[in-house]
């Protein structure tokens, strides 16, 4: 009799368990709109460098200021000219997100850096804005750099997300289909943004370029 009751329940387990693992996945997870695999709008090239640390004497102020900062080449492959309005936002493991450039990175830090890479192109948030439109073909490719303030002594990971590569984007919409509006009324919008991630290895508060390990790069809707 035993015998029969613990095989009826581990029957009934078993079942049980085949029901959760035949489940659709957008139920346990819920319905977050990605980003589709293949581009279904126009899509820019973009190459970049590991970010970077550096510690500066910025003038006004008496201490050195340590900033991250990223340089990378755009290239427009798209059968149409495009404007490029980048947004580069740096994600700190706390939950904190800073703009790059969002504090006015002073001329002198752009120029320092353009000194560094020995790349007098490179062109910082508002050399973009002046002259956003990137041409069709790989000699109309523009190089830039992305630069944040650091955001605290001992990081050990943070990451970067890139917006503007990518003409796909959705609305959000609740489980009902219905849009999802901001606190203006205003429709909530995601677009295709690349996600990279790195971890820094050590201890280090002055970590060098090769103490910083990049994670597999992945498309999101953000």
């Amino acid at each position: 009799m035993r015998y029969r009751v613990a095989s009826l329940f581990a029957l009934l387990l078993s079942l049980a368990g085949l029901l959760v693992s035949s489940a659709p996945s957008s139920a346990l997870a819920g319905k977050y709109p990605e980003p589709s695999v293949y581009p279904i709008s126009w899509e820019l090239t973009f190459k970049h460098s590991k970010p970077k640390r550096i510690v500066l004497d910025v003038p006004g102020r008496s201490t050195p200021t340590a900033f991250w900062y990223m340089t990378y080449t755009v290239i427009n492959n798209t059968k149409n000219d495009q404007y490029f309005t980048p947004r580069f936002d740096m994600l700190t493991e706390d939950g904190r997100v800073f703009r790059s450039d969002d504090r006015k990175i002073s001329p002198p830090v752009i120029a320092e850096i353009r000194k560094r890479e020995r790349n007098p192109s490179l062109k910082s948030a508002a050399d973009l804005v002046r002259e956003p439109k990137l041409l069709q073909g790989e000699d109309q490719a523009k190089d830039g750099v992305a630069v944040w303030e650091e955001p605290e002594a001992g990081m050990r990971s943070f990451t970067i997300f890139v917006g503007g590569l990518s003409g796909e984007f959705v609305k959000m919409k609740d489980d009902d289909g219905k849009e999802i509006k901001d606190a203006d009324g205003s429709p909530i919008f995601l677009r295709k943004t690349l996600e990279l991630g790195y971890t820094i290895n050590g201890g280090s508060a002055a970590p060098e370029e090769d103490q910083i390990q990049p994670k597999p790069e992945k498309w999101v809707m953000r």
